[in-house]
């Protein structure tokens, strides 16, 4: 992969620190001027992905993605109904395209185990796996397993979803894919509190927090995977115009809106990773097809102690090895 000019790399880190033009629509306006080159036509032929919380916004953009380069696709939600509409359009827009729904609530560890084990018996190779499945409740809720749910739609069901389809993904061919968001920067990692029991709760905080969470749990991903030469990142979107953001944010998505990004841009750099497979290190954070940092320069990195009881709780939580 091409190493962009200094200057070039200089304004990459300007718009990234400053946030409103790097997060907005300004950011791949610009960065495509010296971002690596698109995948080439056909870079999924033959290939198989999985999306989760596909039915819409940057999901759908995603699966659109995916399908334009050949790839077959497994469009997962949680809505049957919702789901089967958006696979019909597909395939009618897409002409001869494989691609087929899948119904599972991601927040129900028991609906994940159920919906895993059959898939496994009818999907023997998975090449991209894409947990993009995501909560903002305003008030806090839980599952049927008693889980606070963004904690069970963002870290629990894609960890376990992961652990129970590790073994369908393709030594040196696959990629594991987490969409976490930039607001991540604005939350530590919490392993005294995972289910937001304690202080008032706040779903954006909680948000946060579990965006953070994926990041860590990722790069854990990426570390248990690299012996198989599966590759494992966690990237996000910037500011998107969804109709998640609209409803969960609607005083930021009006304040921004000008600046929103389309779909497709805030899909561009998963859909990217999938199909490139770059070289990637530290902990694995990419967003407009760079690595970014998971912190900020003036904060520490994760405590390792910290991790690993974060990393004990979720293997507990979901019944998977530590």
């Amino acid at each position: 992969m091409r190493r962009p000019p200094a200057p070039a790399r200089l304004l990459d880190a300007a718009l990234d620190r400053l946030v409103v033009p790097g997060y907005s629509r300004l950011g791949p306006a610009l960065r495509h001027r010296w971002w690596p080159a698109d995948p080439p036509a056909g870079a999924l032929a033959g290939k198989r992905v999985l999306v989760t919380g596909a039915t819409s916004g940057i999901g759908e953009a995603m699966v659109d993605g995916f399908l334009a380069l050949g790839a077959a696709v497994h469009v997962l939600g949680r809505n049957g109904d919702k789901t089967q509409a958006l696979v019909a359009r597909l395939r009618a827009e897409h002409a001869g395209a494989d691609v087929e729904a899948e119904v599972c609530d991601i927040g129900d560890l028991d609906a994940v185990r159920t919906w895993a084990a059959g898939f496994t018996g009818r999907v023997g190779a998975l090449h991209g796996l894409v947990h993009n499945a995501g909560a903002l409740p305003a008030e806090r809720s839980e599952t049927a397993q008693g889980h606070e749910t963004t904690l069970a739609v963002h870290v629990l069901g894609p960890h376990l979803m992961t652990s129970l389809l590790a073994d369908t993904l393709v030594d040196d061919a696959s990629s594991v894919v987490w969409m976490s968001s930039g607001g991540m920067y604005g939350a530590r990692l919490r392993d005294d509190d995972l289910e937001f029991r304690t202080g008032e709760y706040s779903g954006v905080r909680a948000y946060a927090r579990t965006k953070r969470m994926q990041v860590v749990l990722a790069a854990r991903w990426a570390d248990r995977l690299a012996g198989r030469r599966v590759r494992v990142e966690s990237t996000h979107p910037g500011w998107v115009d969804t109709a998640g953001v609209t409803s969960s944010l609607p005083g930021f998505g009006k304040a921004v809106g000008p600046l929103l990004r389309t779909a497709a841009e805030g899909a561009d750099t998963t859909v990217w990773l999938v199909a490139t497979r770059p070289p990637s290190t530290g902990e694995h954070f990419w967003h407009d097809r760079a690595q970014r940092p998971s912190t900020l320069g003036w904060e520490r990195g994760q405590d390792p102690a910290a991790v690993t009881r974060f990393l004990d709780q979720v293997a507990a939580a979901t019944g998977t090895p530590a």
